[in-house]
C-alpha cells in the first residue's frame, strides 16, 4: 500500500489507481441480529473509532435517537449541544476536534434541518442524517469518541466511520481541527438616542479588537470554513437587520487593517441584500434564514475548499457582530481548519453555557 498520493477526489480522478486499503468502524450488530447501535448512557465517553495509522478518515455517518425513559419530550430536546464530538490525532494530550454534534455537521441551535454542502450535509429524514466527508489524515492514530452531557435522557447512536490505511505517512499532511466558540451576548452598545439607522450603520471600527472570534490558532496550517450562527436578541418593530458585521482575518500577527478585510455578514457568507431566505450550496448557504424581521435564530456556513487561508504562524479569524460592533446578540461559530502538531489546546465550554436559548 502506498501512501496517501497526489490524486483527488474529483470526478477526473476517479479512474486513477491507487493502492489503499479501505476500512470501516460501525455500530453494526456483531450477533447478525438488527441492534445497529450503541446507547450511550448519561454521562458516559463513548469510544467510536480508534484507528491505527498511517491512514486517513474519509468519511463519518451518524444518526441519533432520543430516549424519553418515561420523561416529557422536551426535556433535553437540545440534545445536539449536548452531545459532543471528540477526535484525538496521534496521542495528542489534547483533542484537535471538541464540538456539540449538531454544530460539528453544519447547522446551529441544536437544531437538525436538511441541507447539503460538499464537505457536510444532514440529510432526511428532517436533516437527522449527519454527514462529514472532511479528509482527516493521521499518522500513527486517530481516536473518535462521543461524549453524553445529558443529565437524565439516554441516547441510541448509529455510525459508520470510513477510512483508509497507507503503508507510510505523509509529512506534507495536516491534521484536522474544529472549534466551537459561542459570546452570549456578544458585547455591544446600547442604542440611546441614536436612531436606527445610526445604531445599525453608524461608527467606525478601526482595529478589531472587538471582533467575535470564530478561530485563533498557532502553527502551520490553512482554515477551511465556518459555521456562524446568531439569535437576534433585539426586540424591536423597526428594521432589525443583526448583519453589518464585516469578517477579519489577521495572519500570521499582522496588524490591523489586515489583508483580508470584508464588507459585511452576508458578504462573507456569499449572500446580499440581508438574506432571509433558506439556501444551500457546495460552498456557502443558510441552513436557517430566521424569522420576520430577521427574528430569531439563524445559521450559515461558508467552506474554504477552493480557497483555503493559509497561514504560516498563527491565525485569528474574526467578524463584526453588528456594524461597529454594537449589537449584542447571542453568537457561536464552529470553525474548521488544518494544522500541523502540536497545536493549541481546543477547549469547550461547558453544557450550561452551551444550550440555546428558547425562542
Amino acid at each position: 500500500m502506498a501512501g496517501y498520493g497526489d490524486f483527488g477526489s474529483s470526478l477526473r480522478d476517479l479512474p486513477r489507481l491507487r493502492a489503499t486499503r479501505r476500512g470501516r468502524v460501525s455500530s453494526w450488530d456483531t450477533s447478525g441480529g438488527n441492534q445497529d447501535n450503541v446507547r450511550v448512557m448519561p454521562g458516559e465517553t463513548r469510544m467510536l473509532a480508534d484507528i491505527a495509522g498511517p491512514g486517513v478518515i474519509t468519511h463519518i455517518w451518524c444518526t441519533v435517537a432520543l430516549d424519553h425513559v418515561g420523561e416529557p419530550a422536551e426535556l433535553e430536546a437540545d440534545y445536539l449541544r449536548r452531545l459532543v464530538l471528540r477526535i484525538t490525532w496521534d496521542d495528542q494530550p489534547h483533542p484537535a476536534v471538541l464540538v456539540p454534534l449538531g454544530d460539528f455537521f453544519g447547522v446551529g441551535h441544536a437544531h437538525s434541518v436538511n441541507f447539503s454542502s460538499a464537505p457536510l450535509q444532514m440529510s432526511p429524514q428532517d436533516g437527522k442524517g449527519f454527514n462529514c466527508w472532511f479528509a482527516m489524515p493521521f499518522a500513527g492514530r486517530a481516536r473518535v469518541e462521543l461524549i453524553s452531557e445529558m443529565s437524565v435522557k439516554p441516547v441510541t447512536f448509529y455510525f459508520y466511520v470510513d477510512y483508509e490505511s497507507y503503508a507510510e505517512a505523509d509529512p506534507e499532511l495536516a491534521y484536522f481541527h474544529a472549534q466551537w466558540r459561542r459570546q452570549n451576548p456578544t458585547d455591544g452598545v446600547p442604542q440611546g438616542d441614536q436612531t436606527n439607522e445610526e445604531f445599525l450603520f453608524g461608527g467606525h471600527n478601526t482595529d478589531g479588537a472587538g471582533n467575535f472570534v470564530m478561530l485563533e490558532a498557532e502553527g502551520r496550517g490553512h482554515y477551511v470554513g465556518t459555521v456562524l450562527n446568531v439569535h437576534n436578541l433585539r426586540e424591536t418593530s423597526e428594521w432589525n437587520w443583526y448583519g453589518e458585521g464585516d469578517d477579519m482575518f489577521f495572519i500570521d500577527g499582522e496588524p490591523w487593517p489586515p489583508r483580508l478585510h470584508g464588507t459585511g455578514t452576508e458578504d462573507y457568507f456569499n449572500t446580499a441584500w440581508c438574506p432571509d431566505q433558506e439556501f444551500h450550496g457546495p460552498y456557502h448557504g443558510i441552513t436557517m434564514p430566521g424569522g420576520e424581521n430577521w427574528s430569531g435564530q439563524v445559521s450559515y456556513y461558508r467552506f474554504h475548499i477552493e480557497d483555503p487561508i493559509v497561514f504560516d504562524r498563527s491565525i485569528k479569524a474574526t467578524i463584526e457582530h453588528g456594524h461597529a460592533n454594537k449589537r449584542s446578540d447571542d453568537v457561536s461559530s464552529t470553525a474548521y481548519w488544518y494544522q500541523t502538531l502540536p497545536a493549541l489546546p481546543v477547549t469547550l465550554a461547558p453544557v450550561d453555557d452551551r444550550i440555546p436559548r428558547p425562542l
